[in-house]
């Protein structure tokens, strides 16, 4: 290069930095990388314990199927040589913690520099924090062989458990016992009362109800208004047999309380809560918060220990379809959870499968969920552990119902149904009858029919017996402890004008007696057959409402656009008693069937002020006479207190049968009770009485201490004395009428 040329660079630059003059920055140039964030927590690292230890010979076999075991959880964490990570859960070598280049596969299982033999344990590292709680919650106590349980510990846990210093074990000193609260005190009133709850306003108040008077308060929350903060901020719940209530509060969470004078029992952290379910024998509950974005949802509690057994998600896996717009607007409902009767599972739909849960673990019975194909509906009976479900066409398949016995699986009766467009099944409360509700079409599609599909349960393979109805059902309802059933149903759905029409699963029917026999006549015989009872015809009603003691059924016109009428009828000796309540939509029984509560109510932050004059509740008899009326400005629930039925139908049978036996004591009691509410009543008079005729008695002393000064001052006359008066008697007699009568 020449002298020259590269003077003329060099003044080329000059230039070029000349004309750049005011561009660049007089700060210090210090270049600082910017490196990701470090991840320094151990939230998606877990430690496997209680594997078996083997010698190096059998190393990669083991560490094979132990990283296949883990792998079905979820992806294994992975990260290359340049400590980049990635998202593949394979490895070449996976008993070894990291390869010669570096990279790490996610698992390693240490083993003993000495003689090569496994330590019993093994480190796992997932892509995401969700996976290692799901592996923990899925592995621990996983059956890894007959003689090994897996037991699966956060790490850091572990890390926390390895600084434990090893001493001697020392006995902790036990808490003091503290007895719980009696919660069955109630049901040892002397007059057998019932109780329910109301929730009005900021109010929510517990009252005693005897059937005949009055309802009288139990507890209003007084103690907690003491302490500046409301007993309950949502709805309430009692529990299946009485024995708890619950009162939601969305900050906190579900809240029992139990006993004399409702004490607390304890509180759920379910925070968002406005739904709650309690197991039929009061051992479980589930919580919902109903937020769909909320993996936890969904959550199952112990309620002796109040520790969360486990948790779901609002929708079961694949339950909802991405692509319909109605579902991702929460158009579709969440399926609910059901209990059996005994407490020993909890079911949910999922799509084409009903997932079983045993308790307490809460994992799936026998690992995998029951198959159903197409699936709509299942419901568990209320006395057997015994699912119905029914499925519409699907594929090639008719529809069909099922009856499925838990935990075999095995299936007791298969219904195949065609041309069907809806099913409504309905259990009768002992579980003996299953009434299906099928709604048919023809093969036009343009005409909808009905008929009914009527299992006998508890009989051998479970018959199945088809009532043809012609007319819309609008209504089906059991009779709680009877054979009985009724319908409601007109020849068109809107039709105001509707029949009432009352069946039995049983027929009696008359036998010539064989001879032979003594006595002459007919014979009485009892067949399964579903018998006619009898029809009510043009009546304006919706709902049916079969009291808990059977025999009397309300039936009701509920609703904005009803008239609110209720019809108390005995069936069996037919009698009918017409009452209204103006804009009534719950019609409610008591346990024992001698009370019945219609309400006016209204949704917790909703509108309906329209109704605000007419919100309440009434409580009538069996009968249809009315006992008491609440009015309130916002009424929101009235709930009746639970009791467990203790009388078979046989006992009640006996009792009916020598209630003239009993009449007498319990006319004596009613009238002990009347006698004792009369002195209650008239206390105050009596003891104003009793002042008065004290007062009276000590005047009257004090006048005959002074008969003798009073004497003397009227010259020795005693004004007491009857023979210093004459007495005359005189007869005054008055006409008051005259009449005359001929006599002939």
């Amino acid at each position: 290069m020449s002298p020259n040329s590269s003077s003329s660079a060099a003044d080329d630059l000059a230039d070029e930095a000349a004309s750049l003059d005011g561009y660049f920055s007089d700060a210090p140039l210090e270049p600082r990388p910017r490196y990701p964030p470090i991840d320094e927590s151990f939230d998606r690292c877990v430690v496997i314990s209680n594997l078996p230890k083997v010698p190096e010979a059998k190393y990669d076999k083991l560490a094979k199927v132990v990283q296949k075991l883990v792998s079905r959880i979820g992806n294994l964490a992975s990260y290359d040589g340049g400590g980049g990570a990635s998202s593949s859960s394979s490895s070449s070598d996976a008993a070894a913690a990291a390869d010669p280049d570096g990279s790490f596969a996610g698992f390693f299982m240490p083993k003993s520099a000495d003689d090569g033999v496994t330590a019993g344990c093994a480190f796992v590292e997932y892509e995401s924090a969700g996976d290692a709680r799901k592996a923990i919650e899925v592995l621990e106590g996983y059956k890894f062989d007959k003689n090994h349980s897996l037991r699966v510990t956060p790490h850091e846990r572990a890390s926390y458990l390895s600084t434990v210093t090893e001493g001697e074990f020392r006995m902790p000193e036990p808490e003091p016992f503290k007895e719980r609260p009696n919660t069955m005190t109630w049901l040892e009133d002397s007059c057998q009362r019932d109780q329910f709850a109301i929730r009005q306003g900021k109010e929510t108040a517990v009252y005693w109800s005897d059937g005949r008077s009055e309802p009288v308060v139990d507890y209003d929350g007084a103690r907690e208004k003491k302490a500046g903060v409301n007993w309950c901020d949502y709805y309430v719940q009692w529990s299946p047999k009485g024995s708890y209530f619950a009162t939601l509060v969305p900050n906190k969470g579900v809240i029992l309380w139990g006993g004399k004078g409702f004490e607390k029992l304890g509180r759920f952290a379910a925070p968002g809560v406005n739904f709650v379910v309690f197991s039929p024998q009061e051992n479980y509950m589930v919580t919902s918060n109903n937020n769909r974005k909320d993996p936890h949802a969904i959550k199952v509690w112990s309620i002796q220990s109040g520790t969360c057994l486990r948790t779901f998600p609002l929708y079961p896996k694949d339950f909802l379809d991405p692509n319909e717009s109605e579902a991702l607007e929460g158009g579709v409902p969440p399926p609910p959870f059901q209990w059996s009767h005994d407490d020993k599972y909890l079911a949910r739909m999922g799509k084409d499968l009903i997932s079983i849960f045993e308790t307490p673990s809460m994992k799936l019975l026998d690992q995998r969920s029951l198959a159903a194909d197409g699936i709509h509906e299942f419901q568990f009976s209320p006395k057997a552990n015994v699912i119905a479900y029914w499925a519409p066409e699907h594929k090639n398949q008719p529809a069909h119902v099922d009856l499925i016995e838990l935990p075999s699986r095995k299936q007791l009766r298969q219904k195949n149904l065609f041309n069907v467009t809806k099913c409504s099944m309905v259990w009768q409360e002992s579980g003996e009858y299953l009434g299906v509700k099928v709604t048919r079409h023809t093969k036009s599609k343009k005409t909808l029919y009905n008929n009914l599909e009527l299992f006998r349960v508890n009989e051998p393979g479970v018959p199945v017996e088809m009532l043809d109805v012609k007319d819309a059902v609008m209504s089906f309802a059991w009779e709680p402890q009877g054979s009985r059933f009724a319908i409601i149903h007109a020849e068109n759905p809107s039709s105001t004008k509707v029949n009432v029409t009352f069946y039995d699963m049983y027929k009696t029917i008359e036998l010539e007696k064989k001879k032979g026999k003594k006595g002459g006549g007919k014979e009485r015989q009892i067949v399964a057959e579903v018998n006619l009872v009898e029809t009510l015809e043009g009546k304006q009603c919706n709902c049916i409402f079969w009291s808990p003691a059977g025999r009397t059924v309300i039936l009701a016109a509920l609703g904005d656009s009803a008239s609110g009428t209720l019809e108390f009828y005995d069936v069996d000796s037919k009698t009918l008693v017409i009452k209204e309540h103006y804009r009534a939509n719950q019609v409610l029984w008591d346990p024992s069937g001698r009370t019945v509560a219609t309400t006016v109510s209204q949704p917790i932050g909703g509108g309906h002020f329209k109704f605000a004059m007419d919100n309440g509740y009434v409580l009538w008899t069996f009968q249809g006479k009315q006992l008491a009326q609440a009015s309130f400005e916002a009424f929101y629930q009235f709930a009746w207190r639970p009791r467990e039925r203790l009388t078979s139908k046989e006992e009640i049978a006996i009792i009916a049968k020598n209630i003239k036996k009993y009449e007498k004591q319990f006319n004596a009691f009613d009238e002990a009770k009347k006698r004792k509410l009369r002195l209650q009543e008239t206390k105050g008079k009596r003891k104003s009485r009793a002042e008065f005729r004290a007062v009276m008695a000590r005047l009257g002393e004090w006048r005959a201490r002074q008969k003798q000064e009073r004497m003397e001052l009227l010259g020795g006359y005693d004004s007491e004395d009857e023979e210093n008066f004459t007495t005359k008697e005189i007869t005054i007699e008055t006409v008051l009428n005259t009449k005359e009568d001929l006599v002939y």
